[in-house]
């Protein structure tokens, strides 16, 4: 992680780093939400999201595509079902200081209009350390659970929560025709413990801690797993709903509770920033008997009708936030540095240490980022070191305590050469800028093997390709055996599928001769046996799945090119912008195609560059032919039309009497059109108030239509 300071970062290195943050928040989400399997602490992943909230906010015309700030968790799994979220699962923003909540509370009143001195009525209540879950009801029967997944499209989990005793399957009184209850899916200490006991008992490994079983529980294949296992559920919010029932989000709370949820009973509504406080202070200092985890405590404004003026803000509700703990530390030993090279060359030193267990989790890794982290820590091989922990596995470096270093330490040397390849590793320097990347990466490009094989693993992966059993070690196998160079190598395959059995018999064999020893001939010789029944019906199997990835949407394909800086959010704006492929390569290989990637909302300037670079390269045009003669790319829907400014560019300028600016904003967007802070020929609509300046001139100059509040007022239906 970059050590310089927000406010000391020029625009490009903001724009660079917020590129680094948006892949690397990307990926730990996909690990925290998808795979149950959380790579940092709390800590270390609330303080990437807060940096990158932190330089959108002094640079907000470089805010990207694919920012987090957009996204929340990850894809649904394949093992389940999909569900799509009538009404998204969003996140919270986080606060970390008592003066964070009053800079929350602040933006409420500014939102709103409201006077410095007038009090704002919150929910309080325990930020419980489980799995999100929403249950649909339909006339009070329970028809559908569900879990967050990336927030637009979770797993249904159905038959698993029913299993729970504190969901019930039958609403009691009269709730609403449609009622989504919200919550979370928890286990106790007390369970938890249990629970270990008989994996240990069984011979099965123990769960690192009380999320990570309650998460893997709740996603059982089998029901009666899920139902064995003594889980809990508290309410806390809706989703679609028929008819509210209160006008308060304490009022729903108590609704919920008369349906027969179970709903936290330490919720506290408060009513000014002390008590606020007091509250979270409470609730810290009882954290340890609560019986169960939590890692901060919710604030919610009360009134339902500020919460629907606040209204969102890309991932998170205005009229939320959550107050975080502080995190746990612990000291460890730095036992080495390793480098691993990246899919772009960059390589990235990685901390190995000398296993250590903090809030009940034993941790050996953590991300040291990159040269500059090191130097700033002056982390030396063998350092005793303090970690931090706020919620799962790595942990954050936080110093090295010089007192205990080791004699002979010497300072790590980082590496001026690709340990894979052998090519130099550089760090660029912004020409226009005179600054150096803070990252380090390989010259090699498509010689280095690490860029290769990554590449292709990316081009596979669940939000690209998608290709069912061509896993990271079949590519890493089919690349050595000289099968797999470029993307349109993998549908080649299909071609060939002699050889590709023959290099996996080869592969089986050369496993079974290394077994040999350890196992014994006959065991080795029984095992081969039934790898090579089994080997006609995987090649059958690769070739079928190949196959069925020959038709692709647009979206997808452009995320699977590996464009730099182009992630999945990016690839849909791309997509959705031109529709289907003969536009999409006729508007990035046209003489003007810079310019319009410049102007598209959403991209900005290093993005345009990277996607522009890409398309003027003549390999990568040549090699993207090569994959298109294998494939069908579908269109993208066109974009709905359901409100009278959806799709249109809005500018708003002067001021405004009847909203504030950011809730007009806010409006706008939600009915479908894009808000741009400068007016262009390709504006469509300026609405001008009293004090309206050079916009309005410019809106005059180009000849865009022009209104003032009560006719935009008029024209939305508000």
């Amino acid at each position: 992680m970059s050590s310089k300071s927000v406010d000391k970062l020029t625009s490009a290195e903001a724009e660079k780093e917020l590129d680094r943050l948006a892949k690397e928040i990307a990926r730990h989400d996909r690990a925290y939400h998808g795979e149950d399997a959380p790579q940092i602490s709390d800590a270390d992943y609330d303080a990437l999201r807060r940096r990158n909230a932190d330089i959108e906010a002094r640079f907000p015309l470089l805010v990207r595509a694919d920012s987090p700030s957009h996204r929340v968790g990850a894809k649904a799994s394949e093992k389940f079902a999909k569900v799509t979220h009538r009404v998204p699962m969003l996140s919270l923003d986080n606060a970390f200081s008592d003066e964070d909540v009053a800079d929350f509370l602040g933006r409420v009143r500014r939102f709103l209009g409201l006077k410095e001195d007038e009090e704002i009525a919150v929910t309080a209540e325990p930020k419980i350390d489980g799995l999100s879950a929403s249950l649909r009801y339909e006339s009070g029967v329970l028809v559908q659970g569900a879990t967050r997944g990336d927030g637009q499209e979770g797993e249904d989990i159905t038959a698993n929560l029913r299993t729970i005793s504190d969901i019930p399957l039958r609403l009691k009184g009269k709730p609403p025709a449609v009622l989504e209850v919200r919550g979370e899916v928890y286990m106790t200490h007390k369970a938890f413990e249990a629970l270990n006991k008989r994996q240990e008992k069984d011979g099965k490994p123990v769960y690192a801690n009380p999320r990570n079983s309650a998460a893997g529980s709740v996603r059982q294949l089998d029901p009666s797993i899920t139902a064995s296992r003594a889980l809990n559920f508290f309410a806390y919010t809706w989703g679609e709903i028929s008819e509210m029932p209160a006008k308060t989000q304490s009022g729903m709370l108590e609704k919920f509770e008369s349906y027969g949820f179970v709903v936290n009973p330490l919720v506290r509504r408060c009513e000014t920033l002390k008590e606020v406080l007091k509250f979270y202070r409470d609730i810290e200092s009882r954290r340890a008997r609560l019986g169960y985890d939590i890692d901060g405590v919710v604030y919610k404004v009360d009134r339902l009708d500020l919460q629907e003026r606040l209204g969102f803000v890309s991932r998170s509700p205005r009229w939320a936030t959550a107050h975080k703990f502080p995190a746990e530390q612990a000291e460890t030993v730095l036992e080495d540095i390793e480098i691993q090279v990246g899919r772009t060359g960059k390589l990235a030193p990685v901390a190995r240490l000398k296993p250590v267990t903090v809030g009940g989790v034993v941790v050996q890794n953590a991300t040291l980022h990159n040269e500059d982290e090191i130097g700033r820590l002056d982390a030396r091989i063998g350092d005793t070191v303090v970690i931090q922990r706020a919620g799962d596995v790595i942990p954050q470096i936080l110093r090295v305590i010089e007192d205990k270093r080791p004699k002979g330490a010497r300072p790590y040397k980082f590496p001026d050469k690709c340990p894979v390849c052998g090519s130099h590793a550089v760090r660029e320097v912004d020409e226009k800028t005179g600054k150096m990347d803070v990252d380090r990466r390989c010259t090699g490009g498509l010689v280095c093997d690490a860029q290769t094989v990554e590449r292709l693993k990316y081009f596979v992966g669940r939000d690209q390709f998608d290709i069912e059993g061509l896993g990271g070690t079949l590519i890493e196998l089919f690349h050595d055996k000289g099968l797999l160079k470029e993307p349109a190598d993998i549908f080649a395959l299909t071609q060939k599928p002699e050889k590709v059995a023959k290099v996996l018999a080869e592969h089986r064999a050369a496993l079974s001769e290394e077994r040999r020893a350890a196992e014994g001939k006959d065991a080795v010789k029984t095992k081969a046996k039934k790898k090579d029944e089994g080997e006609g019906k995987q090649v059958e199997n690769l070739m079928a799945a190949i196959e069925r990835r020959r038709t692709i949407p647009l979206d997808r394909l452009i995320n699977a090119l590996g464009i730099r800086h182009v992630g999945e959010t990016t690839a849909r704006l791309l997509a959705r912008r031109y529709l289907n492929l003969d536009a999409f390569l006729t508007g990035m290989t046209g003489d003007d195609a810079l310019e319009e990637l410049q102007h598209i909302e959403g991209i900005g300037g290093v993005v345009a560059e990277a996607i522009h670079d890409f398309f003027t390269e003549p390999h990568n045009v040549k090699a993207l032919g090569r994959l298109l003669e294998w494939l069908t790319v579908t269109d993208m829907a066109a974009p709905a039309k359901s409100s009278p400014v959806s799709g249109k560019t809005v500018v708003f300028t002067g001021t405004l009497e009847k909203m504030t600016r950011q809730e007009a904003k806010a409006r706008a967007e939600s009915l479908g059109a894009k808000v741009s802070g400068s007016v262009s020929a390709k504006t469509d609509i300026v609405v001008a108030g009293p004090g309206a300046g050079s916009k309005l001139k410019d809106a005059q100059k180009h000849n865009v239509q022009v209104m003032d509040e009560d006719a935009w007022l008029k024209l939305i239906g508000a």
